[in-house]
């Protein structure tokens, strides 16, 4: 036979529901249980004085005969009425000669042994135990005895007596549990209810107005999630409009060359519409691979596990990749300082950010110009410092720069304006820090990258 073991609910509400409410009802049959000890504990006190008041009184100097043993009994049973409301029927009274012969027995169809125990015992019989006080004299042994099923359904009645106000309470009580734990849960219920009415794109803040101390820092840390992912899809939507207006004018350019090409006339002519629909073909892939660029780094900020990365086998590398680009320019390209320096990082990313670097040094150096790179290590930390011969940024664009499709106005040198966007986007991504000035001793522009020792 398989048994089904019951599931315990994943509900906050049912769940204190649950536990306060058993806690209420274990506390009831608590109650209960003492209640019964004790008021059966103070039957047997009483009780066993009664016995005992009885048994003295029956007690004499002399040998009681029937008739005067049964008054005095009598007399004893209607004082005990007013005091516990035990009747001569709840005592069973026997008295015996010094030499064993029964001159006396209570009417009663209880029949004891003829044994006596002195003093207080509990004795079988009958299919039932009796509680029986014994005492002796010259003259005479006084025994009695007493049913003890009377002292547990007295002791029955004292605690029903004691847990009547308990039963009457107890329903009002997990009422008020119910009320509490319930208007205690509204305002989660109210959030829930705030959350799943909202439509996709309403990433507003959830208000924290009357939330318990202990949901509030949750619903806080909500409130920053929503405010995260609303700036990372302001930043996209800003992302995929300034692309879109970007490449317009490059596709504008190359739907005009097309028409050029197929108007030319003459030989020369369609070889010039031909050279100037490569290069506008060569600019607007630059463009698109610049923004998959720029949105892979952005999508990929907490993807790539971090790892040493020697950065002057970096620099090598990298000025290894570009030196082709740069021999044809005509500009000399090299690494002027190559310190032994490791850092913690994405090697890609970082690969892409020197590469860039070089990148811009070599094309906005004119011909017969120098691009160096340089790594150096200090107790400042570890730099990684691009340097050119270039006619260099402005101080008041230097900022500026940094912007997405920004470009320096009457620059000769094709581009996007997202090199330095992607360059600073990887350096803030490892925390590192980067600067634009002027070389001092190359006179161009001079962009350093900071890294933390």
């Amino acid at each position: 036979m398989k048994f089904i073991r019951p599931r315990l609910t994943h509900s906050l509400r049912g769940r204190l529901l649950w536990y306060l409410l058993a806690a209420i009802t274990i506390a009831a049959l608590a109650q209960a249980s003492i209640a019964y000890r004790t008021a059966l504990h103070d039957a047997d006190q009483i009780f066993d004085y009664h016995m005992q008041q009885m048994a003295l009184s029956l007690r004499s100097g002399t040998p009681l005969s029937n008739t005067e043993a049964q008054r005095r009994l009598q007399a004893q049973n209607e004082a005990n009425e007013g005091q516990a409301g035990a009747g001569s029927d709840d005592m069973v009274v026997q008295m015996w000669s010094p030499d064993g012969v029964q001159v006396f027995h209570s009417v009663s169809r209880a029949k004891l042994p003829q044994r006596a125990v002195l003093g207080f015992s509990n004795v079988k019989a009958n299919n039932t135990v009796y509680r029986v006080f014994s005492i002796q004299t010259e003259n005479q042994t006084v025994q009695v005895a007493q049913d003890l099923a009377v002292r547990r359904n007295m002791a029955g009645n004292l605690a029903l007596r004691t847990l009547g106000p308990i039963a009457v309470m107890m329903p009002i009580l997990m009422l008020v549990v119910w009320w509490v734990v319930s208007g205690s849960l509204d305002p989660v219920a109210r959030v829930r209810s705030q959350v799943a009415s909202r439509q996709a794109d309403d990433l507003s803040p959830v208000s924290e107005a009357g939330l318990p101390d202990e949901v509030r820092p949750l619903v806080h840390e909500l409130n920053l999630l929503f405010g995260r992912v609303k700036t990372a899809f302001d930043a996209q939507q800003t992302f995929v409009a300034d692309a879109a207006h970007e490449l317009r004018t490059p596709l504008a350019a190359l739907r005009l060359q097309a028409q050029s090409l197929e108007r030319a006339e003459t030989l020369d002519a369609r070889k010039l519409a031909v050279s100037r629909l490569t290069a506008g073909i060569d600019r607007a892939t630059r463009l698109v691979e610049q923004l998959l660029v720029l949105a892979r780094q952005e999508a990929a900020a907490n993807g790539a596990a971090a790892r040493p990365v020697d950065l002057a086998d970096l620099a090598r590398r990298t000025v290894a990749d570009l030196a082709g680009v740069a021999a044809a320019k005509g500009v000399d390209l090299g690494v002027h300082q190559a310190d032994p320096a490791t850092v913690e990082g994405q090697p890609d990313a970082l690969h892409i950010l020197l590469r860039n670097l070089v990148d811009n040094a070599v094309k906005y150096t004119p011909a017969g110009g120098t691009a160096d790179i340089s790594v150096r290590k200090d107790t400042g930390g570890i730099s990684v410092t691009v340097e050119d011969s270039g006619p260099g940024i402005p101080p008041e664009e230097r900022e500026r720069v940094f912007d997405r499709f920004y470009r320096v106005a009457g620059s000769e040198a094709a581009g996007s304006g997202l090199g330095l966007a992607i360059i600073k986007a990887i350096a803030e991504r490892h925390g590192a820090t980067l600067v634009l000035g002027q070389s001092e001793r190359l006179g161009g522009l001079s962009a350093t990258v900071g890294f933390n020792a």
